[in-house]
């Protein structure tokens, strides 16, 4: 069974297939990849039986699907017995059960000798997905416009045992996610300042369109908002793989504004100017400025100076000390 159940496979791999086949397959169901589920799903099916393999949901943080089949103890001993085909490009997407199929064959993989078999299939140019003692690439790039494959189990010899017609076959579908995720601002203007430029960036880069989705590695980032009709903004913020942060960033008048703190009594000026509320914020120009306090026959003046984008609070305040000595 042995030699023979090799010559059988060295003759698949040496045909291969070259574009459409046609062929009738027992479908068992439908996995879904979705990189809002890691976890994945998966399905049982018998030796013969085939599965849809969906991509579902956003894909730009998916880099390859992960197929994994578990296969029973004593599939074993019948080394060399089954192959796994993949196929892309169906023509039509079937139900469970029976049904003639037209699909590109992308991939042929006899069974190895273990009791599980991982299988690798990237699905955009820049994966980085290579083979390893764990897991196989049986494919090249499957591009999503590709998907849905079908994942085919088969028999490669003839006269199979009864034993192997009854085992149960176990396939998980998973995503393999990138290492990103993403970052997406509502930015929130003053009333009398919408719609004035800025320059937004991230770790030190400026991004061209602040509205857009940011996709950003994993881990902690910094922001910048630069602007001569904003206030600066400086934010620093981490990144989840796969997940999209939101974020308000609430734009500020630059206008500097000044608070003044003074015992009931006191009258404050502002730069001459007796203020009729003076514990009420008020805005100030950008400079030099005096504040005087005058309580009674005392005077105190202040000289402060006034950046955009900063706010002050002036405080007089009396302070009585006690000395003791012997």
């Amino acid at each position: 069974m042995n030699r023979f159940g090799s010559a059988a496979i060295l003759s698949l791999l040496l045909v291969g297939a070259v574009g459409a086949e046609t062929f009738r397959a027992k479908v068992a169901g439908r996995l879904s990849v979705d990189e809002k589920a890691p976890e994945g799903s998966s399905i049982s099916l018998s030796y013969i039986d085939s599965v849809v393999i969906a991509l579902d949901g956003d894909k730009r943080f998916i880099r390859g699907v992960e197929l994994d089949l578990r296969v029973p103890q004593q599939y074993l001993k019948y080394k060399g017995s089954i192959a796994a085909s993949l196929y892309a490009s169906l023509k039509r997407v079937p139900p469970a059960g029976v049904a003639d199929l037209s699909a590109e064959r992308i991939g042929f993989v006899p069974l190895p000798n273990k009791l599980q078999s991982v299988f690798h299939i990237p699905i955009r140019k820049d994966h980085g997905i290579k083979a390893s003692p764990y897991a196989a690439v049986p494919t090249g790039v499957v591009p999503p416009a590709d998907f849905p494959l079908l994942f085919k189990l088969m028999p490669v010899i003839k006269g199979l045992p009864e034993e192997i017609e009854s085992m149960g076959f176990q396939l998980y579908a998973r995503p393999i996610l990138t290492d990103e995720g993403a970052l997406k601002i509502d930015f929130q203007y003053p009333e009398k300042l919408k719609d004035k430029p800025f320059t937004l960036l991230v770790d030190d880069e400026v991004v061209p369109n602040p509205s857009a989705e940011i996709l950003l590695g994993r881990g902690e980032h910094t922001l910048s908002v630069i602007s001569e009709h904003y206030r600066n903004e400086i934010r620093r913020f981490d990144i989840e793989q796969a997940k999209v942060l939101k974020m308000a960033i609430g734009l500020q008048d630059p206008t500097p504004i000044v608070v003044v703190e003074a015992p009931e009594n006191a009258q404050v000026f502002f730069d001459d100017q007796e203020l009729a509320t003076p514990r009420q914020p008020f805005a100030a120009d950008p400079g030099e400025h005096s504040v005087r306090f005058v309580v009674g026959d005392y005077s105190l003046t202040k000289r402060i100076s006034v950046n955009r984008g900063r706010n002050y609070r002036v405080v007089l305040a009396i302070d009585v000390t006690v000395d003791e000595s012997e």
